[in-house]
């Protein structure tokens, strides 16, 4: 028996995509020109895939920012806070989110995955009972795992059902319920009833943990997320989210209404045990959070943009799997077809994310768009174009599909 030989399936499923061309989860960009363009050899590659939904990684202040911090502290942190202590970068982002969002409460990690398995692990004990949307990221079920709560699903997006299941569990005695839900999913980009989940929430006792990492910074009047556009920001316990999106860096963050949060600092494994973020990366964000305060123009035209696109692409004909937002995902019959369309998008100057089995909703095959504030009206029209000439020759992609499994 070879170590290997479990991954025998995927690696079978693998070799027949790459057949088709080139390897759409090992792309390498050999330079990122600006928020919206790439290189790859001397061809320019419009990104719109990148989830850069406020186009800041290349904002000045945000690079003045991190190269300022890098040259003041260094290169990394070598260890933990617990350990090596916080720099002021950390304490001042810590602050500076608890205050833009009115939380109580907030504690930077190094990465967004990793905040959700801190703090979902921590907060949900062997009392406990977790309840968590079908639909749910990776790291939200993984810090399930790590959690000695046991854990309920419930049917995505549906109040009514998690309310089923709170009544059907009843009273736990010693311990909370905890529902987790995201704010919009990444790959649908389908948005969570936010007021109606704290409704039912509230009705039957639990606490509510929401990861708005895809859409802190792009949703409510000053960029706080769903729960803030809902007008229920102050009702809801937990928000999570991370600083590779809007934020512009790479980290992650965890809200609370509650000041009692604080001490799970010296609780959660992920924190205490792994080394804390860079000030660099910190600082970056910081100076992000400042523009998504200040410059309510770049939700505006992500959502200008998100709307053409998407009204673009419905005009085509194309099944969109969401309403218009930054994430727009276009359904394909099949792996194959999805992964022969997007090497054709790619030879002719269009990146997006293929998106298949099993990291997606329904075991669907997605052709997944995110846009950027940072796109142009003329950025889109190009994106359509592409995605015009590509349903043109929808029969050659299905030919080409077939040839390949053929030869399997």
């Amino acid at each position: 028996m070879d170590i290997f030989d479990k991954f025998s399936a995927l690696k079978t499923r693998t070799d027949l995509v790459e057949k088709l061309g080139v390897d759409p989860f090992g792309v390498k960009f050999d330079t990122i020109l600006n928020a919206t363009r790439g290189l790859i050899g001397n061809q320019e590659i419009i990104l719109a895939g990148t989830n850069n939904y406020l186009g800041l990684t290349f904002d000045p202040d945000c690079i003045e920012a991190s190269v300022n911090a890098l040259k003041k502290h260094g290169t990394g942190t070598t260890g933990s806070r617990i350990a090596n202590g916080s720099y002021e970068e950390h304490v001042d982002l810590e602050n500076a989110l608890a205050k833009h969002t009115g939380m109580e409460s907030a504690v930077i990690f190094s990465t967004g995955y990793q905040t959700n398995l801190a703090a979902i692990a921590t907060l949900a004990g062997p009392k406990d009972v977790l309840f968590i949307d079908a639909d749910s990221h990776a790291c939200i079920i993984d810090g399930c795992r790590l959690s000695a709560a046991p854990t309920i699903r419930f049917r995505h997006n549906s109040p009514s059902d998690l309310e089923k299941r709170l009544i059907r569990q009843g009273e736990i005695e010693g311990g909370i319920a905890l529902v987790v839900i995201e704010g919009m999913y990444s790959m649908f980009g389908d948005k969570a009833p936010i007021k109606e989940f704290v409704e039912v929430c509230e009705r039957h006792g639990a606490y509510l943990y929401i990861d708005e990492a895809h859409s802190f910074g792009i949703f409510g009047p000053t960029g706080c997320g769903l729960a803030e556009e809902e007008g229920v920001l102050d009702r809801v316990d937990f928000i999570s989210g991370t600083f590779s999106k809007s934020l512009a860096s790479i980290g992650g963050f965890c809200l609370s209404r509650h000041k009692a949060f604080e001490v799970t600092r010296k609780a959660m494994r992920a924190y205490m045990f792994t080394a804390s973020p860079t000030p660099s990366n910190v600082a970056a964000a910081r100076a992000a959070l400042d523009k998504i305060a200040e410059k309510p123009e770049l939700r505006k035209n992500l959502k200008e943009r998100s709307e053409q696109l998407h009204a673009g692409l419905l005009a085509l004909g194309l099944e969109l799997c969401a309403p218009p937002g930054p994430i727009i995902a276009v359904r394909r019959p099949n792996e194959l077809i999805a992964a022969t369309e997007w090497n054709w998008l790619m030879e002719n100057g269009i990146y997006v994310n293929l998106a298949v089995p099993p990291g997606t909703p329904q075991s669907s095959s997605l052709l997944r768009i995110s846009l950027s504030a940072a796109h142009t009206k003329e950025d889109i029209d190009l994106i359509l174009a592409g995605f015009s000439q590509l349903s043109q020759l929808g029969d050659a992609m299905t030919a080409r599909a077939q040839e390949v499994l053929a030869a399997q």
